[in-house]
């Protein structure tokens, strides 16, 4: 197997590690919070209740981009 097909195979078997962004700890409490979890809480506070197609998107959200207020270990 070569270089480009081990690239390919953990791609496809989603073992890409998130974008993770660092944050001011008073900002995130030192907890790891996704993407998809601050859209989630901002539309619930506005009421909006999610459906499945929204729980999907905050999955997928969460696993693209993690907010984080300690260094990437």
């Amino acid at each position: 197997m070569n270089n480009n097909e081990a690239k390919h195979d953990q791609t496809d078997q989603g073992a890409r590690q998130p974008y993770q962004v660092r944050l001011p700890t008073f900002i995130t409490d030192a907890e790891e919070m996704g993407l998809g979890d601050v859209i989630t809480r901002a539309t619930a506070s506005l009421g909006f209740r999610p459906c499945g197609g929204c729980e999907q998107r905050a999955a997928a959200f969460n696993r693209w981009l993690v907010f984080s207020g300690r260094r990437p270990g």
